[in-house]
């Protein structure tokens, strides 16, 4: 079953940018589309849709937080912030390259 989300994190485009060379040009398995927008009031705003939540976990887990976690451990230490909340978007249709 198909899962969505939106997640707004405090980061900028460079940090953003940073965390994009560090995952590499392949796509994740599962994933239907990544979009990161900019916010007015500041930080970015993720928009997601997965093949199901656990190719999204999976991803997250495995190759995502590494990659993350190393990057913040430059600007807050051992003391890294809570990942910022998902609030689930429920689908009702989705069309576009690669969807059913």
């Amino acid at each position: 079953m198909p899962f969505a989300f939106t997640q707004d994190v405090p980061i900028d485009a460079e940090l953003y940018q940073r965390i994009r060379d560090g995952l590499g040009p392949d796509l994740p398995p599962g994933l239907i589309i990544h979009m990161a927008v900019e916010l007015a009031e500041g930080g970015l705003r993720y928009y997601e849709v997965w093949e199901s939540a656990e190719d999204c976990d999976r991803w997250s887990e495995d190759r995502l937080h590494p990659v993350v976690h190393a990057l913040l451990a430059d600007v807050f230490g051992e003391q890294l912030p809570d990942e910022p909340a998902r609030t689930p978007l429920p689908i009702i249709h989705a069309w576009g390259a690669g969807s059913n």
